[in-house]
């Protein structure tokens, strides 16, 4: 091996191990910061909705937390998967070039407006002028428990609904970016032969694009859900408060997400055991990160075989 194989090697390995045990390294960090606070935790911290953290009588669960991260996630993941696919297949297949070079820079730059801007947006202009239809839904389909009054009714504006649909706005633009550069890689023989069979434009989309592109379709989305779990600003200007009140499983609750509760309570950490319950909540979201990750990359191992 050439001496500069051998430095190459080394540095790649080394960028390698160093970003592992970084990981490692932030984990064993948030486990030993949070110890204390389990401890001293007075309710059972996975189950209880309190948040409480009075160093004299520390009370505090995560699970009011994990509903309401996952909650808003989720359904930003169903409105923005179908929408980016979409826009995928209609720039890569469809629309002529110098109309999709554009287009495409249009949807790009939605990923560079800050986070903030979304959460002002989101509660000073989309709230208001979709709260006739939440009020709608609400009224229409209360007898599912999904759509049931929340536990900040009569209040619709800083809802899980108001703030999904933001969500899926902000995470959009990632999956269509990630989605269409693997569409636009389908092998250009698979796509001939298929139009040399008769086949139409969208039977050659559904035999040869999305087969090719499914993966990448699934990981860019995972992707996605990964920005939705971690979005701090945004949720924490939208989302309403539930004071003393609990998570109902309705869309129409109000509440907070992890790392939209750490930013706003940021005020009171002013000492270690306080600080370590939402450290304790930042080490469940680091945890969730990585089962989403985990997941993502078994369904694109899986769609590759």
């Amino acid at each position: 091996m050439r001496p500069g194989d051998r430095i190459f090697q080394f540095l790649t390995t080394g960028a390698g191990v160093f970003v592992v045990s970084l990981i490692g390294l932030i984990g064993l960090f948030l486990l030993v910061q949070a110890i204390p606070a389990l401890q001293a935790d007075n309710v059972n911290f996975l189950t209880s909705q309190v948040w409480q953290t009075e160093p004299n009588d520390m009370k505090f669960g995560i699970m009011g937390l994990l509903l309401v991260t996952v909650y808003s996630a989720l359904l930003a993941l169903i409105i923005a998967m179908p929408i980016s696919l979409g826009i995928a297949l209609f720039l890569t297949q469809y629309a002529p070039k110098r109309l999709a070079k554009p287009f495409a820079y249009v949807i790009d730059l939605l990923a560079a407006v800050p986070s903030i801007i979304y959460g002002l947006w989101g509660l000073m202009v989309f709230a208001p002028t979709i709260e006739p239809f939440s009020q709608w839904v609400n009224d229409t389909f209360s007898w599912i428990p999904l759509f049931a009054a929340g536990n900040v009714s009569p209040d619709l504006r800083g809802t899980i609904f108001t703030a999904g649909i933001v969500l899926a706005v902000m995470i959009l633009p990632i999956i269509t970016s990630l989605s269409r550069e693997v569409f636009e890689r389908t092998p250009t023989p698979h796509i001939e032969g298929a139009l040399a069979l008769g086949a139409t434009r969208w039977e050659v989309i559904r035999t040869t694009v999305l087969p090719f592109g499914k993966a990448g379709y699934i990981g860019a989305s995972m992707l996605g859900l990964g920005r939705a779990l971690g979005e701090t600003i945004a949720l924490a200007i939208i989302l309403t408060g539930a004071v003393g009140r609990e998570f109902t499983w309705s869309l129409f609750d109000g509440g907070a997400t992890f790392a939209s509760k750490i930013a706003a309570d940021y005020a009171e950490l002013n000492n270690e055991i306080s600080a370590g319950a939402y450290i304790a909540a930042g080490l469940v979201l680091f945890l969730l990160t990585f089962i989403v990750n985990f997941a993502a990359r078994s369904i694109i191992a899986k769609k590759g075989d």
